[in-house]
């Protein structure tokens, strides 16, 4: 941990993760410009660390940081907005004590070092949501999901999706087959060996199917491709020192190793039975997310994700994040990747965006399933990609191969671009990303045309308070 520590050096962004975020109730929300859509009518729910500090201690990632949903809701009588913090036990205990009192992921809690053994870890409840008809589930990486009522934001509790044993963590990156209604996850623990856990689960949540698979050594899995008939992981070449992490020497992240002479593993697992079907071995690279995957006629896999030369960067980066100034250039490129599924052979890799990109996320509806556009955060061509955030989003188009991105002006940053079919329209689109305005210290909801994102927004909306830089939302159509 370090103390606060406001340096002239630091960029506009840091402005946004300098003080804890602000809760706001429901509160209709004036459009600043342009009108909202007719047939723009849903949610959009937004997760991400809120608060990174308690009595002037920081956390040590932004991974630590404790999470608040933001939801907007359309409909025919305007937008309402809600922003909460996920009132999870730990989070409770810690506001009452106004102190930290758990380890997370590159944080120890003050306090001398016996005190970190056999304890839980908090749970941030920080990465992702995913809406189920009766509520809102807020991701996390390690542990169970919260559930939290879909209008107010109401914290309801831990939630086991009705068959998840309690050791068992739920990841932040289910994938949805908008077809079927099946819901696809996994977790990762750690006991006498290193587990994927694999899930099924109907449309309303309820897991339905599981399978464990013995990984053999702890590696970062963070999120993996769902196809027509499979799921594919990619495993990076990393280790673990686990007796420094049991006696509390070090945090989480300061025990993960990276290993690349052990090559990344490619696991592919069949949908209908979550059984292996092939298990391969390609160059060494990290990825924190992918976009999207099908098979083709051939039978082969075709899928995008963002790609880094190693771990060690990306998590100094982030680390870095947290104190509100970087350093380390951390390069992420987006890479279409063809692998043939019976053999886990990698066919061909490609980097296809040159620029430093994250959160790559496709329609709803074609997850899964062949698609043309991947929409992504880039970092400007002309800023300092070691010192700034996100600053633009993008549309890659892989029938004409061309980035089109918008221009949202200097000191402006985007959370993770977000797809909204028209409700009225099939063929129309709309592109939703939360907009923090480093020059005013304001928070805004930007609503592009998925077809124009170099053009001016269709609207843009206010919102009450700062809402920090975030990972992952979604889109719940009405």
């Amino acid at each position: 941990m370090t103390t606060i520590d406001q340096q002239s050096t630091k960029k506009a962004w840091a402005k946004a993760i300098a003080k804890p975020a602000t809760e706001f109730p429901l509160t209709k929300l004036p459009v600043l410009s342009g009108k909202i859509p007719d047939g723009l009518r849903g949610t959009l729910y937004r997760n991400g660390p809120a608060r990174f500090e308690r009595s002037g201690i920081r956390v040590g990632h932004v991974f630590d940081g404790d999470g608040a949903i933001l939801a907007v809701h359309f409909t025919d009588a305007g937008a309402t907005g809600v922003y909460r913090y996920v009132q999870t036990a730990e989070y409770q205990a810690e506001t009452q004590a106004d102190r930290f009192l758990y380890d997370v992921y590159g944080t120890h809690k003050p306090g001398p070092i016996w005190q970190r053994w056999f304890q839980p870890i908090k749970n941030a409840a920080n990465t992702s949501v995913l809406a189920l008809p009766d509520k809102l589930l807020a991701l996390w990486e390690a542990t169970h999901p919260y559930a939290l009522d879909l209008q107010t934001l109401d914290t309801i509790g831990l939630d086991n999706l009705g068959a998840l044993p309690k050791q068992l963590p739920y990841s932040a990156h289910y994938k949805r087959d908008a077809h079927t209604g099946e819901i696809f996850n996994f977790g990762v623990s750690i006991g006498t060996s290193v587990q994927l856990n694999l899930y099924k689960s109907d449309n309303t949540g309820n897991i339905i199917q599981r399978n464990t698979f013995n990984l053999g050594r702890y590696s970062i899995i963070h999120d993996f491709v769902l196809t027509q008939k499979y799921l594919v992981f990619f495993m990076p070449p990393m280790s673990m020192k686990l007796l420094s992490l049991i006696l509390g020497l070090t945090t989480f992240s300061d025990s993960l190793l990276w290993k690349p002479q052990l090559g990344t593993q490619v696991l592919i697992f069949d949908r209908e039975n979550l059984s292996l079907v092939s298990r391969g071995e390609t160059d060494p690279w990290f990825s924190w997310h992918v976009g999207n995957g099908y098979e083709n006629e051939e039978g082969t896999i075709i899928l995008d994700l963002v790609r880094y030369s190693d771990f060690e960067q990306t998590n100094e980066f982030l680390r870095e994040f947290a104190t509100g100034e970087t350093h380390t250039l951390s390069l992420s490129t987006l890479w279409q990747i063809r692998l043939n599924p019976l053999t886990g052979k990698i066919i061909s890799a490609q980097e296809v965006v040159n620029r430093r990109c994250e959160f790559p996320v496709v329609q709803r509806s074609q997850v899964g399933q062949p698609w043309r556009y991947t929409y992504a955060s880039l970092i400007g061509k002309n800023a300092d990609a070691s010192k700034e955030w996100f600053n633009t989003i993008a549309r890659f188009d892989y029938q004409t191969e061309t980035l089109t991105e918008a221009d949202l002006g200097e000191n402006r940053y985007v959370t993770e671009p977000i797809h909204a079919q028209d409700s009225q329209n099939p063929e129309q689109g709309w592109v939703l990303t939360v907009v923090y305005d480093g020059n005013s210290h304001s928070s805004e909801v930007w609503v592009f045309d998925s077809d124009r994102l170099d053009a001016e927004p269709v609207c843009k909306l206010a919102l009450p308070s700062v809402i920090p830089h975030g990972f992952h939302g979604t889109w719940n159509p009405a």
